[in-house]
């Protein structure tokens, strides 16, 4: 695990970056603030009333005499901020509107992303995944590969690293959405130190099955071998014939994956979500992420029973997935 992070800590190292958190006065926030300004690696913003974060910074012993606090009530650039979300949202906000939204923590945030004057943003400590992505969906909004945003988690143990996808957004995606999600994760792997090799995922392999949700995935590996030739991409399998080269040698002995993918790509949110923790509560795992990938700029949620430490190494992710745009 230290090495992931090793890694990462050398991608950001002097590119002073600056992450936003909008949960200002969550003591877990404020002591993973504290420790990476003190490391040098990046600049946090944290949103909310000065002389309260301060009061708290104080309570809980964390130095945060190198972060920058914004506040919303009382913000300089707040009437700039308003008009350009306004002129972002194309007539789904009023002025009005957006001068009530923008004193959301998580909205007035994001907008500092847009507006150059942050790099990303880590954000769920104390909020639903909704109230994270949803303000990123609609100022942010995904890059031109993709339609959709998806989460992806990295799981480690010792010096194996897997990146697991689609685990955090889309409970049912079709097989353009599979394919969006497996060149995403591709990226997602690149950034990790992980040469990526993707399985799509089923209940069968290379035709043992047949029904919809096996077209599903052969017609999404069709995707996402036309829309980049230079993936290294196959499926459908079941996971053993991913993962274990015997078996791999028997039920897909011509396929390009030899029992040694990497990148796995689940059929489902439902699939994604029981696999990553089977992995982590049984194989002895850590689950680093969700990790969110497609939008233009990172924005990255937390659990809400997250301690420092998560906040802290999420941050670093965030960071280096800004270094890498």
């Amino acid at each position: 695990m230290s090495n992931l992070f090793d890694d990462l800590t050398k991608k950001i190292s002097g590119k002073d970056k600056k992450i936003v958190f909008p949960e200002g006065l969550d003591e877990r926030i404020l002591t993973a603030a504290s420790r990476l300004s003190a490391d040098g690696l990046v600049t946090p913003i944290l949103i909310g009333n000065k002389e309260e974060i301060e009061g708290k910074a104080k309570e809980v012993g964390a130095n945060i005499s190198s972060c920058e606090i914004l506040n919303p009530n009382d913000y300089s650039e707040f009437d700039e901020m308003v008009q350009a979300f306004v002129e972002r949202r194309k007539g789904k906000a009023t002025e009005e509107d957006a001068r009530k939204i923008l004193l959301d923590e998580n909205y007035f945030g994001t907008m500092l992303i847009y507006m150059g004057k942050a790099d990303g943003l880590v954000s769920g400590a104390a909020h639903s995944t909704a109230d994270t992505v949803r303000p990123a969906l609609q100022i942010i909004k995904t890059n031109g590969r993709v339609k959709k945003t998806s989460g992806v988690f990295i799981m480690v143990r010792d010096e194996e690293k897997y990146v697991f996808a689609d685990c955090a957004i889309n409970i049912s995606p079709d097989s353009q959405d599979l394919a969006e999600i497996a060149a995403e994760s591709a990226v997602t792997a690149k950034l990790f130190g992980v040469d990526p090799r993707i399985a799509m995922l089923s209940f069968s392999t290379k035709g043992s099955a047949k029904s919809l949700e096996t077209e599903k995935v052969e017609n999404a590996l069709q995707i996402a071998k036309e829309n980049d030739p230079s993936l290294v991409i196959d499926g459908e399998f079941q996971f053993d014939a991913a993962f274990v080269p015997s078996v791999s040698a028997k039920k897909a002995p011509d396929s390009v994956i030899k029992g040694d993918a990497n990148v796995f790509v689940f059929p489902s949110l439902e699939a994604g979500n029981i696999g990553y923790k089977i992995a982590q509560r049984l194989g002895g795992f850590e689950a680093v992420g969700p990790i969110l990938q497609g939008l233009n700029k990172p924005v990255n949620d937390l659990s809400r029973g997250c301690n420092a430490e998560d906040v802290y190494n999420l941050a670093l992710i965030t960071a280096a997935q800004a270094v890498a745009e």
